[in-house]
């Protein structure tokens, strides 16, 4: 087992409570090769921004769980040979069950999604709380992710799109122990594009996606 620190990473958890508290927000980029992680580190690098490595389970069936932990501590070693020392998060983008999670804390990611949105809200609960429990024993933090974005993101594919409903928010949280939380409130996403039918024409006769649910995320 390889713990994230050896590598030079970090989790989530502070970096988030900081910007939340300087009311900015943190780039999450996917990457499958060494020049995508090139690239965002030098860009992340010249603004100084700490930055979320994303990795999909796709990616890692691609790249190889075992050159993508090192291209990770390349990553931090690259930007401190640009002059600066940005916080690294090494982070497992939708992962849809317990065994993938637990392979990627095993081998040096500092942060996992689960997402156990396409399950009944139960099993939902169940599955992200067993991995909270592996996670926080290792130090890595966790995000869950409560409603369904229609479309299809790695491995998890949704027909209908539910949003997220804020009432139950403070109980997921709560009995799961969750970190961060992605949530729905209507973005198209991934494979998902929004179709004429799901739009509306301005006075122009522009098509006009639906509007985002800004309600729902405050």
């Amino acid at each position: 087992m390889v713990n994230y620190k050896e590598l030079g990473l970090v989790n989530t958890n502070d970096l988030f409570k900081k910007a939340i508290e300087g009311k900015y927000a943190i780039p999450a980029f996917n990457f499958n090769n060494m020049e995508q992680m090139q690239a965002i580190i030098a860009a992340c690098v010249e603004t100084k921004s700490p930055v979320i490595l994303q990795v999909s389970s796709g990616a890692r069936k691609y790249a190889n769980q075992t050159l993508l932990r090192y291209m990770a501590q390349g990553a931090v070693e690259y930007a401190k040979e640009l002059g600066q020392n940005i916080p690294v998060v090494l982070h497992l983008d939708h992962g849809d069950t317990f065994e993938l999670c637990k392979s990627c804390i095993d081998s040096g990611f500092s942060s996992v999604m689960i997402d156990g949105s396409h399950f009944s809200y139960e099993e939902n609960i169940a599955l992200t709380k067993k991995v909270v429990e592996y996670a926080h024993a290792h130090g890595v933090s966790v995000e869950g992710e409560l409603g369904v974005l229609a479309g299809v993101e790695d491995d998890v594919v949704a027909e209908h799109h539910t949003y997220t409903q804020p009432e139950e928010v403070v109980d997921f949280v709560t009995r799961t122990g969750v970190d961060s939380l992605a949530i729905s409130i209507g973005t198209s996403h991934g494979a998902n594009k929004f179709t004429p039918a799901q739009c509306t024409r301005d006075e122009n006769g522009v098509l006009i996606p639906p509007p985002l649910r800004f309600d729902i995320l405050e």
